[in-house]
Parts: structure tokens; C-alpha cells; sequence
């Protein structure tokens, strides 16, 4: 029974160890110069509509015809729907509606097609998306044509028309990420996907966006489980792939 309390123990010290480790890994990372740092934190107001868009990773399952906010089949079963639930259980004061419109499959230019509908007419306050994976990924199994430059013109066009319709709008950029090793990314993806993520880096720069480092995030998580953990194809997060997003997606909005 001693043995039993003793192992326990030191089960919860090491897994406390490692949750510390994570917070940590999340903060630092954040702080880092060009990310999500304390002063590019996006204040939420009172009544904002904030609008999560994007392709399967932000999808994450949802039910395409629950049109509504903050509901939770609508949100569907990732990163959107827990940082969500945490910012309505946080902010009940503030009366935010929150839309998951992400759909899987999704490149740029097919956001751009579904714009007017899935973005604008909800005129959101705050805008997150996270694109690009599809732009690049398809080039090797679907026989899609697009090049960088394509994403970087379509991308850049998007955020472009999204400011000019909606003055006031705040942006935020998720880095498209790829974990090594896995089902999914071997060394085809390598270095070309690089140039996807150092795109929606600048471009979350040019716009005045906030960037969200998923790629550093996810890389500095396999110092404590293995990339499969964190998402098993390496594209599409587990759930706990999906906790580091949505904690990282909470230190950039307040």
C-alpha cells in the first residue's frame, strides 16, 4: 500500500512537472519577438463577435448546418470549440457569440469563395484563421496546381478585403505547422512547407495581426511526447494537440 501511495506520488510529481513545463514552453514562446506577445494581446469587448475560419483543424467535425453561436455542436470538437468554452466561461459579463466556419479541405482561395457569407455577413470583431496546410499538402496528393506564391497573393488579398469591409476588424493569424515523423509529413514537405509558415508570418506582420507560433509550439511540445501524440498524422491535432492550441489561442485574446 506505501509502494502504491509512493508511485502515485511521484505519477502526479512528474506529471505536474510536465503540465509546468508546457505552460511554460506556451508563455515563452509567445513572448518571443514577432509572436503573441502581452502588448499584441487582442482586448475583447462587450458584445464582440469573434469568428473562427479556417479548414479540417479548425472544422474538427462541427455540424456545417447549426448556423448559430457559441453552440457547441456549431463549434465543433477542437482548438475553436476549447478555447470557446473557456472564454464564455471566463467572460460571461461580456455577452460574446462565437462561430466556428472553418471547413475541411479548405485552401485560400476557397475561403475566399464563401467569404461574403461565412465572414462577412456575421461582421465579426475578431477574426482567427488558420490556413495553408491544404495549399500545400494537396500539391503532393490531389495533384493541386497552387504554388507559395498563390497563397501568398490569395492570403494577402483575403486579410486585404477583410480590413477594408469591416474597419476596426482584429486579426489573427495561426501558423500552418507539420509535425515530422508521422503518418502523414515525411520529407517531401520539407524545406518547401517552410515557406508556407514564414508567409502567414509576414503577412500576419504586414496586416498588424496577431501570430500564433503553432509550429514552434508543437515543436518545443515533443520535448515531452513524441509528435504522434500531439497529432497522430501530423497534421490534425489529438485532443491534447488540440489543448496546446487552444491555450496558446487564449494568451493572444483576453
Amino acid at each position: 500500500m506505501k509502494e502504491n501511495r509512493n508511485s502515485n506520488r511521484r505519477d502526479f510529481i512528474r506529471k505536474s512537472a510536465l503540465s509546468g513545463v508546457m505552460m511554460a514552453t506556451v508563455a515563452e514562446v509567445l513572448a518571443e519577438k514577432g509572436t503573441a506577445s502581452q502588448a499584441d494581446k487582442i482586448t475583447l469587448d462587450k458584445d464582440a463577435v469573434i469568428l473562427f475560419q479556417g479548414d479540417s483543424i479548425t472544422d474538427a467535425g462541427r455540424k456545417k448546418d447549426e448556423a448559430g453561436f457559441n453552440s457547441s455542436s456549431g463549434l465543433g470538437s477542437g482548438y475553436a470549440f476549447m478555447a470557446a468554452s473557456e472564454l464564455l466561461y471566463k467572460h460571461p459579463e461580456k455577452s460574446l457569440k462565437i462561430y466556428n466556419k472553418g471547413i475541411s479541405g479548405n485552401k485560400v482561395y476557397q475561403l475566399a469563395e464563401r467569404w461574403e457569407t461565412d465572414c462577412l455577413q456575421l461582421k465579426p470583431n475578431v477574426v482567427s484563421i488558420l490556413i495553408g496546410v491544404n495549399d500545400f499538402w494537396h500539391t503532393l496528393t490531389n495533384n493541386y496546381q497552387g504554388t507559395i506564391e498563390t497563397y501568398r497573393k490569395d492570403y494577402k488579398a483575403l486579410l486585404e478585403t477583410t480590413k477594408k469591409q469591416l474597419p476596426g476588424v482584429k486579426l489573427v493569424i495561426g501558423e500552418p505547422f507539420a509535425i515530422k515523423g508521422t503518418k502523414a509529413v515525411d520529407d517531401k514537405w520539407f524545406p518547401a512547407f517552410d515557406e508556407y509558415r514564414k508567409a502567414a508570418r509576414e503577412l500576419a506582420a504586414s496586416q498588424g495581426a496577431v501570430f500564433i507560433p503553432y509550429q514552434t509550439l508543437f515543436d518545443k511540445a515533443q520535448k515531452t511526447a513524441p509528435g504522434a501524440y500531439w497529432a497522430p498524422d501530423g497534421v490534425h491535432p489529438s485532443l491534447a494537440g488540440a489543448h496546446l492550441m487552444a491555450h496558446a489561442w487564449l494568451e493572444a485574446v483576453k
